[in-house]
């Protein structure tokens, strides 16, 4: 197996078992290596650290492997990871015929670059980096084999493989197409999926965990839920006791499907309003007209992608929070939300601190809040932990 040599003192990270080799930190590689193959990593003297895929064109030079010299990576060796990360989820009761969950967490899962979500009988697949693009005909014929899949399907339309020289590709990759429309469930709550057409693989699966909490919170309270999508936030806080909703989205069709849950669940439609705004316009209005709400949940899209984008982002989630606490009645609770990965807890709890600031109120927090536990983060690879959040209260 040919080599890649890391510049002197570089092998630390590796050595706390990081999954990523960065591009700064190569010194050297052995002629015939092209992108995406599999190499053995080595400190500037050539002793073996890892085994990893290599990509010549990303920031990301190396995705680890195996830090086991002797493990072979092929078809088996992604079986192997993929029966691991099966049995964690079905530890958890997430693995059934109408559930749905994150089945492979990329780094979280020790399968780098590759995320994979089920809902009820369809996998919806994401190969992000080269190295599991190379071996996408191994780990699909893995996934074919699990218990109860009909069809594992391709959203892999991420402008993030253009830094690993891959184009945008979605389709299916074996059994069944899917129907426009898939049916799972969570917990007491019903929803449907677009798996071709919904945002990344077309729900949130990472909030389980929280909408949970914010319908045990929800009984006789007003609720604002901001960026709502297809109201699955929504839909938990009616099924707890919520004496009204309100959705904001930009997404027109987000929102009409938003209404066919509530339809799902046997909600009624009248106690919800959904909103197509911007969601800064439509709370700033909101803030004019004097309202309240006794649980606001903010939930925006990623605010920073790229270092380029951090202190715009930080102002960004500094003045949700503001019109977040200021749309609140007093003691009444904010769900605050950065699923950034280049956001930290520390960062965004002073973000949110700023902005409870701002509107002139004191605030408090009464719990951490993080991605569910089918998203498992690796203690190596601190960011694969990605979805932070915050329940405040104020007074």
């Amino acid at each position: 197996m040919k080599k890649i040599f890391l510049k002197p003192g570089r092998e630390k990270s590796l050595k706390r078992r990081h999954l990523w080799i960065f591009s700064g930190a190569v010194g050297r590689v052995e002629n015939g290596i092209n992108s995406g193959d599999t190499v053995e990593v080595c400190d500037a003297s050539g002793k073996y650290l890892a085994t990893a895929s290599y990509s010549a064109t990303s920031q990301i030079s190396g995705r680890v492997w195996s830090f086991d010299r002797n493990e072979v990576i092929d078809g088996e060796f992604f079986s192997r990871r993929i029966g691991e990360a099966v049995a964690l989820r079905k530890n958890f009761g997430y693995w059934g015929d109408k559930t749905a969950c994150r089945l492979i967490a990329s780094e979280g899962d020790g399968i780098s670059g590759l995320v994979v979500d089920k809902y009820a009988d369809t996998l919806v697949a994401q190969f992000t980096s080269l190295g599991v693009e190379r071996f996408k005909s191994e780990i699909v014929a893995a996934l074919s084999r699990l218990d109860g899949v009909k069809t594992v399907y391709e959203r892999s339309d991420l402008g993030v493989r253009r830094y690993e020289g891959l184009g945008e590709q979605t389709g299916l990759l074996w059994g069944v197409e899917p129907p426009e429309m898939i049916d799972f469930e969570e917990d007491s709550c019903r929803y449907q999926v677009n798996v071709r057409k919904g945002h990344k693989t077309g729900f949130y699966l990472d909030q389980r965990e929280n909408r949970r909490l914010a319908g045990s919170l929800a009984a006789g309270k007003r609720v604002l839920n901001v960026f709502s999508y297809t109201g699955g936030f929504s839909v938990s806080c009616m099924k707890g006791g919520a004496r009204a909703v309100v959705n904001i989205d930009s997404s027109r069709e987000a929102l009409k499907q938003a209404e066919k849950h509530l339809d799902l669940n046997h909600i009624s439609t009248d106690r919800v309003d959904n909103l197509q705004e911007d969601a800064f316009n439509c709370m700033r209005k909101m803030l004019e007209q004097k309202e309240k709400f006794d649980l606001v949940i903010l939930d925006p899209p990623k605010l920073i992608d790229g270092t380029g984008s951090i202190t715009r982002g930080c102002r960004a989630y500094k003045d949700l929070a503001r019109l977040g606490f200021s749309l609140l009645n007093k003691g009444g609770l904010l769900m605050n939300f950065s699923c950034s990965g280049l956001m930290t807890p520390e960062l965004f709890q002073k973000i949110t601190a700023d902005g409870a600031l701002d509107a002139g109120v004191d605030g408090q927090i009464l719990r951490t809040l993080r991605q569910g536990m089918d998203h498992p983060v690796s203690l190596a690879v601190p960011e694969s932990f990605y979805l932070k959040g915050l329940l405040c209260t104020c007074k």
